[in-house]
C-alpha cells in the first residue's frame, strides 16, 4: 500500500541539526502529491520572480507569466504604478493578453472583445446591453500582489503574505554593497531538465562540494578550500576567493574579480556574481520529473564592442550548466531506485541544502495542516 502524503512528509525530521540530518526523502522528488502540495503552498504562497525591472520601465509596458498554473500579466500603468493581474478575462476565462511582452494602451480579450485598462478596470463589454445586475466595477481583472527589488519584479499569489522586504529579509542589506544595478541585461536562455526542480536547487546549494569533480574549469579559478557558506532566514550565500589560473583561458578571462558570490533565495531563485558580470537562475517545476531553468545574463558593458566577450562568458556558463544537467538528470534517475531513500549531509559543505530542506518542509507541513 502506498504511504499517505502525511506519512511521506512525516518521514523527514526538519528539527535535526546539520550534523545529524538527512536529506529530504526520495519520495519528495518523485511523488505527484508532493508536487501538487508544492504548487499550492510553495510556489502559490511565496514571492516569485516574474520579470526584470527593465521590461517594465515605461507606461504601457507589460510582461505575461505563468506561476503555479496561474496565468499572469504584469504592467506599468499610465500613472507609472506597477500592477499585476490574473490574465483571465472575466467573461469566459480566455487569456486577455497573448503576447509574452510588449507595450499597450489597453488590453483587449481576443475571444469576445472585452477590454481592460492598464489599471485592470473593465472598459468595454460589447453587446452587453440588457444584462441584469451587471456591475462593470466588479468585473475588472483580478489583481495580484507585485513588488520590485533591485532589477527584479516579484509577485505573490497569497493576498495575506508578508511584504517582499520581509520575505527577502537580510538578503537586502547583504547584497546592497555588491551593486546589482551596475550591470545590464544582455540575453536570456532557457533549459529543460529531466529532473525535479529540487534536484537543481540541491546541486546549487552543496557548498561547492561537486565543483572540483564536475566543474574542473570553474574550479581552477576558485579557492575551493576558502569557499564559505552563510545561511540567513530564507537565503544562503556561498562565496569563494578568486585565484589566477592558466588551466582554462576562457574561464580565466571571463570569471574575474576578488571573489565569486552565489546567492540563493528560497525557494528557487539564484544570483551569481563576478566582476562586471551577473547571471540569475530561476528554476520552475514542470511536473514531477522535469523542470525549466531560466538564465538571464547581465554585464557591465553591453555595447556592440563587448558582444564577443559577453558571448564567450555565456559559453562558459553554458558549459557549467551542461555539466550540471547531466548530473542532475542522473540523480533523478537514482531517486526512483529502491536502493535509495535519503542521504546524509556534509557539515562542512551542505548547510545551504539543509536550510532549503527545512524551509520546504515547514511550508509543506503547514499546507497539509491547513
Amino acid at each position: 500500500m502506498d504511504p499517505s502524503l502525511r506519512d511521506i512528509l512525516a518521514s523527514y525530521n526538519d528539527r535535526s541539526p546539520l550534523e545529524q540530518a538527512y536529506t529530504i526523502p526520495a519520495s519528495w522528488y518523485v511523488d505527484a502529491r508532493v508536487a501538487e502540495l508544492e504548487r499550492q503552498n510553495v510556489f502559490g504562497q511565496t514571492w516569485q520572480v516574474v520579470a526584470r525591472a527593465d521590461q517594465l520601465q515605461r507606461p504601457g509596458q507589460f510582461v505575461t507569466s505563468n506561476l503555479a498554473g496561474e496565468p499572469l500579466v504584469i504592467v506599468r500603468g499610465t500613472d507609472r504604478q506597477l500592477r499585476a493581474f490574473y490574465n483571465v478575462c472575466r467573461h469566459h476565462a480566455a487569456a486577455v493578453v497573448t503576447e509574452a511582452q510588449g507595450t499597450a494602451g489597453i488590453f483587449r480579450c481576443p475571444y469576445h472583445g472585452w477590454s481592460y485598462g492598464l489599471d485592470g478596470s473593465l472598459k468595454g463589454a460589447p453587446e452587453f446591453e440588457g444584462v441584469c445586475s451587471f456591475d462593470r466595477a466588479q468585473n475588472g481583472l483580478v489583481s495580484v500582489r507585485v513588488e520590485a527589488w533591485e532589477q527584479f519584479v516579484f509577485v505573490n499569489l497569497d493576498p495575506k503574505a508578508a511584504p517582499l522586504a520581509d520575505f527577502l529579509g537580510r538578503l537586502v542589506p547583504r547584497a546592497a554593497p555588491l551593486d546589482l544595478g551596475s550591470v545590464h541585461f544582455f540575453e536570456r536562455r532557457s533549459y529543460s531538465l529531466n529532473c525535479n526542480w529540487k534536484v537543481f536547487v540541491d546541486n546549487y546549494l552543496d557548498g561547492g562540494y561537486h565543483v572540483p569533480h564536475l566543474h574542473k574549469a570553474l574550479n581552477s579559478v576558485l579557492d575551493y578550500k576558502q569557499y564559505t557558506i552563510e545561511n540567513e532566514d530564507r537565503y544562503c550565500l556561498q562565496s569563494s576567493p578568486m585565484v589566477a589560473s592558466s588551466d582554462d583561458a576562457v574561464t580565466s578571462a571571463t570569471r574575474t574579480g576578488d571573489r565569486a558570490w552565489y546567492f540563493w533565495q528560497y525557494p528557487n531563485f539564484m544570483i551569481n556574481l563576478y566582476r562586471g558580470y551577473m547571471d540569475t537562475n530561476l528554476v520552475l517545476p514542470d511536473g514531477v520529473d522535469r523542470c525549466k531553468v531560466i538564465f538571464d545574463f547581465y554585464f557591465d558593458d553591453v555595447s556592440e564592442s563587448a558582444t564577443e566577450r559577453n558571448r564567450q562568458s555565456i559559453a562558459v556558463g553554458e558549459r557549467v550548466n551542461d555539466e550540471d544537467v547531466g548530473i542532475c538528470e542522473a540523480v533523478q534517475r537514482g531517486l526512483h531506485s529502491r536502493a535509495y531513500s535519503a542521504g546524509r549531509l556534509s557539515v562542512r559543505r551542505e548547510a545551504g541544502e539543509h536550510l532549503f530542506h527545512r524551509l520546504l518542509a515547514a511550508d509543506l507541513k503547514r499546507g497539509l495542516a491547513s
